[in-house]
């Protein structure tokens, strides 16, 4: 319940200025999935060292809160957070959420999210997904879950578009991502949108996990870790990118383990779930958004530098990723740092 205080509701953030996020969980919460944005978000800084996000967790109603271990959590804050943040992360619940259909939401919890505020970000970890789907949020738009929940996802809400080989998906303002770890990625990607590249990756770093993966790639693969006496393309990937400033056809990568073109291609999407010529654009534009942060090189320097070779190829690319330019991805995080 929140304080009130001459008739008016304390806020539940305070005013820091800071990102607002906020947790909603339920009964049978996965203990790990309400960690992940607490320690995503609530680790990224800025420069200067201050913290970029305000993280609260909050329930229906507050109070001790049952996971699906030998232990609760205790939740200080009520819906009334949701009508604060910026953005609102819904963790899974697996014993409630494949109950969960067009018209099972329970009304509490319907109106809890009814109190969103239009414009804020709202994003799904897991079978959290099956929530957004039941309140009508993803109606018409791109969604995945995890990949044990996609059939019946789908026969419950047919009015989504489904995508059940991704790790995380972002229509608009909605986000949904598959399994537990994939949280991880969504919640890295959700700061790097907000604050940069270098923001992110300095909060992969400490959270020892890779600074990215593409949200279009396959939520498991084949060979994650090789197999005995198998050889791994982690030697090629190495290669790659000490080397992303030229070009890098496939039989040079393929030579660096000594395997065929083929071999290599389909030893390669077994290990990472993506084709090597995706893996290295991706790693192309992350090399080419750290250069835009960080330096002042122009921008045909950078293009060349993460290998793009021209600016117009450069730009080509960042504006089919992320929706701009190069030149406005530059001035929105150069006047982020600016204001540290």
């Amino acid at each position: 319940m929140a304080i009130m205080c001459k008739d008016r509701a304390m806020s539940v953030f305070g005013p820091t200025g800071r990102h607002r996020v906020a947790v909603l969980v339920r009964h049978g919460l996965l203990p790990i999935e309400l960690g992940i944005p607490h320690r995503i978000m609530g680790m990224a800084k800025s420069a200067s060292g201050a913290r970029l996000y305000d993280v609260v967790t909050c329930a229906v109603t507050p109070g001790t809160v049952r996971t699906d271990a030998d232990f609760a959590v205790e939740v200080r804050h009520g819906p009334e957070a949701l009508a604060e943040a910026d953005t609102v992360i819904v963790p899974a619940a697996h014993e409630r959420d494949e109950t969960y259909g067009t018209d099972r939401l329970p009304a509490p919890l319907a109106a809890a999210l009814g109190r969103i505020r239009p414009g804020a970000r709202i994003a799904s970890i897991c079978t959290g997904a099956f929530v957004l789907a039941a309140a009508g949020l993803l109606d018409g738009r791109r969604a995945t879950t995890h990949w044990a929940a996609c059939d019946r996802f789908r026969a419950l809400f047919p009015r989504v578009r489904l995508d059940p080989d991704i790790l995380y998906a972002e229509d608009g303002h909605v986000l949904t991502s598959a399994g537990v770890a994939t949280g991880i990625d969504l919640c890295l990607h959700m700061v790097r949108t907000d604050f940069g590249a270098a923001v992110a990756n300095a909060v992969a770093r400490r959270t020892v996990v890779p600074p990215h993966r593409d949200g279009g790639q396959a939520q498991f693969v084949e060979r994650p870790v090789p197999a005995p006496r198998v050889h791994s393309t982690g030697r090629a990937r190495a290669y790659a990118l000490a080397h992303l400033d030229r070009p890098l056809p496939l039989a040079e990568l393929a030579d660096q383990e000594a395997m065929s073109v083929r071999t290599f291609t389909r030893r390669f999407r077994e290990e990472t779930g993506v084709s090597p010529q995706r893996w290295l654009t991706g790693q192309r534009i992350e090399r080419a958004r750290q250069l835009l942060e960080d330096s002042d090189l122009p921008v045909d320097r950078i293009a060349h530098a993460s290998g793009f070779g021209t600016a117009a190829s450069l730009r080509q690319h960042l504006q089919a990723v992320l929706g701009v330019s190069p030149t406005a991805y530059r001035r929105t995080f150069r006047t982020f740092r600016a204001g540290d």
